[in-house]
């Protein structure tokens, strides 16, 4: 990646210095600084600016493999309950679970929204009459939701997950048809640290 080479080149180095030499502005390189720092291929100091990470310094021989991984190759299978089902069985399948989310789908396996502890905290809060109030009512529906597909690179859904600040991202085949997208797994924060961990510990093989 361009951002890497030139902290290796030039460091330390400040964001705006970076956007300089790239050409665009900071806004639009931010989430990847922040992607980057976050799996360790750079680190910053206040007032001083980047320099490579310890991914990039001690374990280099890793970061190529890294930028290469896809969200199918760490993937977890998806958290999913219907459409029809009501808050108390959603609330029963996060802890039984032991996730932050659930991917809502319709009977066929289609993604129709997704649902979070928070949002279950919402709606519950002073509810005495909560537990029977479908999940549809209170899910965030498809056509606002954020998802990854099986082909997308860990370090895309890493973006948009901080772009978006969300915890894990649903992964679907969509087939180029937003109006249809089959859930096939979930991507997490947890996920990708793992995925690091493994990777530096020589249990992920190309």
């Amino acid at each position: 990646m361009a951002i890497i080479d030139l902290v290796k080149k030039q460091a330390p180095i400040t964001g705006e210095q970076i956007a300089e030499y790239l050409g665009i502005s900071r806004p639009t390189i931010r989430s990847d600084l922040s992607v980057l720092v976050m799996l360790g291929y750079i680190d910053a100091k206040p007032k001083v600016g980047y320099f490579l990470g310890k991914t990039m310094t001690t374990e280099g021989r890793h970061s190529e493999k890294v930028l290469n991984l896809k969200v199918k190759d760490v993937m977890n299978r998806p958290v999913v309950i219907v459409e029809t089902a009501t808050v108390n069985d959603a609330v029963i399948a996060l802890f039984v679970e032991n996730t932050g989310f659930l991917t809502v789908t319709d009977e066929n396996g289609v993604l129709t929204g997704m649902v979070s502890l928070k949002d279950l905290l919402k709606v519950t809060l002073g509810n005495p009459n909560a537990a029977a109030i479908p999940i549809s009512m209170v899910m965030t529906r498809v056509t606002r939701l954020i998802y990854a597909t099986p082909e997308d690179s860990l370090l895309e859904a890493a973006r948009k997950m901080l772009d978006h600040q969300v915890g894990g991202l649903p992964v679907v085949n969509d087939g180029g048809d937003r109006s249809r997208l089959d859930v096939v797994g979930r991507i997490t924060k947890t996920n990708m640290t793992q995925a690091l961990v493994d990777l530096t510990s020589g249990f992920i093989v190309e």
